[in-house]
């Protein structure tokens, strides 16, 4: 599945994400957020980030040895310990699925409209308003399996904005080659 869009949160900042997830947790894409930006790649069961030196600067902020450590890690890929839950969920396409689908409520009171395209595909608009002030939308694929197309959030809080598309497509990045390759754990045993 290719996921392309932009998040506000709850501090204010933006986040946008263009990833490529499959089956087998294996991803291919990056992030953004307020300047900072990263490329993730999850192969052969490993995860790998390769982040700008304001990503690092922003992931280490208080942490003791970041100041030496950013300079080691600032464009190359960083191997990431197995235990790292946080970037591992990104590429995990049955938890990001979920995620989309976790208040049950979000969907109940939709409301059908129009037929419109996205991308070249038909889909079905569903809407919402709910008593936060915002406007659900959702497209809805009308042929083959009724994947979600497009979602936007507008208003409230948290505005937001994805497109979806090849759901069933497997994602083969390269793993990258070792002369770019930092691994954390030996990092921060040094």
């Amino acid at each position: 599945m290719h996921m392309k869009g932009d998040a506000q949160q709850p501090d204010g900042k933006t986040v946008s994400v263009d990833l490529s997830v499959d089956q087998q947790k294996n991803c291919d894409g990056g992030i953004e957020m307020e300047g900072a930006q990263a490329d993730v790649r999850h192969t052969g069961g490993t995860l790998y980030l390769r982040g700008d030196e304001q990503y690092w600067k922003a992931a280490f902020k208080g942490q003791p040895g970041a100041a030496k450590a950013v300079p080691k890690l600032k464009d190359k890929w960083v191997k990431m310990p197995a235990d790292d839950t946080t970037s591992k969920s990104l590429c995990d396409k049955q938890a990001l699925m979920a995620s989309m689908d976790e208040n049950k409520s979000e969907r109940k009171g939709m409301k059908k409209g129009d037929t419109t395209t996205v991308d070249g595909q038909e889909a079905l608009t569903l809407t919402k308003k709910t008593s936060a002030g915002e406007t659900l939308t959702l497209l809805v694929a009308t042929k083959g399996q009724p994947y979600i197309l497009k979602s936007t959030t507008e208003g409230g809080k948290n505005p937001s904005t994805a497109i979806f598309s090849d759901y069933d497509k497997a994602v083969q990045p390269p793993k990258p080659a070792a002369d770019d390759t930092v691994d954390l754990n030996k990092l921060a045993a040094s």
